[in-house]
């Protein structure tokens, strides 16, 4: 067992080490996020090993299940789906390719698309978060 101060007595503190290579959101607004200190106000498709910028949906209204076909290429176990401000589900017939494969989509918020990312991008999971702002 590691002792949990040092010999002043003070608290040790451990911080987990991470590959700074990994893509992760450093911050997020409304129209905007921020990966490893890049802010990206465009839909875009983030991975741990890079970012697919100017994803070609420019809204929730525009999704379209071609949209999905690059998705299905990642070889992601689960996808999560920021749609802006606030949740909305797409149409089924969007979705259907990638959940046939038995890839995991999960829809949310653009705030709790984020962090569930970060938390799955931390434990090594084939995670891929596909956003739009709008």
């Amino acid at each position: 067992m590691l002792p949990d101060t040092y010999s002043t007595g003070k608290p040790l503190k451990l911080h987990l080490e991470s590959a700074g290579a990994l893509n992760s959101f450093t911050g997020y607004g409304p129209d905007y996020v921020i990966v490893n200190g890049q802010r990206i106000e465009t839909s875009v498709i983030v991975l741990p090993e890079r970012i697919l910028p100017d994803w070609p949906p420019a809204s929730f209204d525009a999704l379209a299940p071609e949209h999905f076909a690059v998705l299905e290429e990642l070889g992601r176990e689960i996808v999560l789906l920021g749609t802006g401000g606030q949740q909305r589900f797409p149409r089924a017939e969007i979705l259907a390719p990638l959940l046939r494969r038995g890839v995991g989509v999960e829809v949310m918020d653009l705030r709790a698309a984020c962090r569930t990312y970060n938390i799955l991008m931390a434990e090594q999971r084939k995670v891929a978060a596909a956003l739009l702002f709008a």
